[in-house]
């Protein structure tokens, strides 16, 4: 029920940002879709994963048209030390795929993870899920 609970929190957040982040795309019909990621970390990991997103993972992102749109963590106890939840967005379902697909082969995220996890995994689980904005969306 926590997590739920928390994670819809988490994503009524990340709907107000999209608002404000894609104001110009308002009105306009678009196939693009947004990923909400849930990264559940092995314990003290979550720090070793946050700096990863802070010096590395983010400009990857970018470079594969993965648009990051925001990041957070819980103030709740039972989730704040090891749960980091982030959303970002794609052209399209099918550019999705292939973002990840190149994502995953580059060979500078393949460095960066590797490095990062010399000391033991960081990530135990990741749950994700793809939404679509409504039509009565202030984003499209």
């Amino acid at each position: 029920m926590i997590k739920s609970k928390w994670t819809l929190a988490a994503f009524t957040v990340a709907v107000f940002a999209l608002g404000w982040w894609s104001g110009a795309a308002r009105g306009q019909a678009s196939t693009r879709v947004y990923e909400l990621r849930t990264y559940h970390c092995f314990p003290g990991k979550l720090p070793d994963l946050q700096k990863r997103f802070r010096e590395h993972t983010m400009t990857i992102f970018d470079r594969h048209g993965m648009h990051s749109v925001g990041y957070w963590t819980f103030e709740n106890e039972a989730l704040k030390d090891k749960t980091l939840i982030y959303m970002i967005s794609h052209e399209s379902r099918d550019q999705a795929r292939k973002n990840w697909a190149e994502f995953s082969a580059d060979p500078e995220w393949k460095q960066v993870q590797t490095a990062s996890e010399a000391n033991g995994k960081i990530v135990e689980k990741v749950d994700s899920e793809f939404l679509d904005p409504t039509d009565f969306s202030p984003l499209k």
